[in-house]
């Protein structure tokens, strides 16, 4: 009873976050939320110029191939970057009302989900130009962005957290997410990748969910037992590590904002 009369307090705050981050996002901008559509796609068009003569012998549908490994990086990219600030932006807000510090990293990601939902949109657009087959699989896109989303939350926690006491984390953190966009493939295939950094793609996590979602949307395959498990995983321990550190410092966190 308890739990249900917090959650009751926390959802309508939790909420009215998730509207104001993209409200914010949008604000002032013509197209609007349309940008979640656009943006990828336009950012496919790039791609595909640079790299379709490289890959084009290897992938069979590569821009179809580009388009989910984009997206699905762009989803984890966006909700990090902007989670590891979510105390501190919200600084005044903490110091003036109490309010469960977790709610401000979870509304971040919510709200990066809304919008991955929207850019889902181009997805379909591509498999529409493309004449792409649609696999009874595809239901099964949704399981590779939850294990997505856990790990990304677990992220956010721990970043927004360790960024309230050490502010050069921002700074780190975009030297490591270009490194982490180079180490996954989202434009190139594991199959090109010198023998000794094989093992460091694929035990990526991110390198996991992309090709998770690849094989059930373009190969209409489903992922085993095994497969799941190793995407559940490094989600489930990465929330938990997340959480931890954020549950073990938020108590400070008022001192240093």
């Amino acid at each position: 009873m308890k739990d249900l009369n917090l959650f009751s307090r926390v959802f309508p705050i939790l909420r009215e976050l998730v509207e104001r981050d993209i409200k914010l996002r949008y604000r002032r901008s013509i197209l609007g939320i349309a940008w979640t559509v656009l943006n990828p796609l336009l950012m496919m068009g790039v791609m595909l110029i640079v790299f379709l003569n490289f890959f084009r012998s290897q992938v069979e549908n590569y821009p179809l191939y580009l388009i989910i490994g984009h997206i699905m990086y762009g989803f984890f990219s966006s909700a990090t970057t902007i989670g590891l600030n979510a105390m501190v932006w919200n600084s005044s807000l903490i110091r003036k009302v109490y309010i469960p510090k977790a709610v401000f990293p979870i509304s971040v990601n919510l709200s990066a989900l809304v919008n991955f939902v929207f850019s889902a949109i181009a997805l379909l657009i591509v498999m529409i130009i493309t004449g792409a087959r649609v696999y009874p699989t595809i239901l099964l896109f949704p399981v590779a962005i939850f294990y997505l989303f856990l790990f990304t939350m677990g992220m956010s926690f721990a970043l927004s957290a360790l960024n309230v006491f050490f502010r050069d984390i921002e700074q780190l953190y975009r030297v490591i997410l270009m490194a982490w966009m180079y180490m996954t493939p989202i434009f190139y295939t594991v199959d090109i990748v010198p023998d000794w950094a094989k093992w460091i793609v694929r035990a990526n996590p991110l390198s996991m969910y992309i090709e998770y979602a690849r094989k059930v949307i373009m190969l209409g395959e489903v992922p085993g037992v095994m497969e799941n498990l190793y995407c559940l995983l490094p989600g489930i321990i990465m929330l938990a590590l997340g959480g931890l550190i954020f549950h073990k410092t938020k108590d400070k966190f008022v001192l240093y904002l």
